[in-house]
């Protein structure tokens, strides 16, 4: 009776211990919009938030976006993060984009009547597994919405 016990326990030992090494996961990241801030100018300030879904740090090296706005096309957002996320983290990189007419009209239409704005952005994402050397092209196509932020004029969260 001892020694089944014993095996048994030594069985419940081996399979914590295989369960608890996490495997090397590498997974597509996603983008979105965190928040959108009209200047002066008529050009766009964009938070871009990326999020690592991989169990293991990414570095950031490219990103290559086509923004739309309520199917409006706005432009192409491209940016040269070179950041490196945490295993299933995020961070936010900002980025400057002169959008097209209708897209500028859209948001000014969304900002005035402080209704939501449906977004797009599809493109591609290049990052970096930390302990490779060679950088992965990831496809991306992420939708969401920004709504008005409260008190803060020409911004959209």
């Amino acid at each position: 009776m001892k020694s089944i016990l014993k095996l048994s326990l030594a069985a419940i030992a081996v399979l914590l211990l295989v369960s608890c090494t996490s495997a090397r996961r590498v997974s597509p990241p996603a983008t979105a919009i965190q928040q959108l801030a009209v200047q002066a100018n008529g050009d766009w300030a964009l938070d871009l938030r990326l999020h690592n879904y991989s169990s293991v740090s990414m570095r950031f090296d490219t990103v290559r976006l086509e923004v739309s706005v309520d199917e409006h096309v706005a432009g192409t957002l491209q940016a040269t993060p070179a950041i490196s996320i945490g295993p299933t983290s995020a961070d936010v990189v900002r980025v400057t984009l002169k959008p097209d007419g209708m897209a500028r009209i859209a948001v000014a239409d969304a900002l005035a009547s402080r209704r939501s704005l449906a977004y797009r952005l599809a493109g591609t994402v290049t990052a970096t597994p930390v302990e490779e050397s060679k950088p992965r092209e990831f496809e991306v196509d992420d939708h969401s919405s920004l709504n008005p932020a409260p008190g803060l004029d020409g911004v959209l969260r």
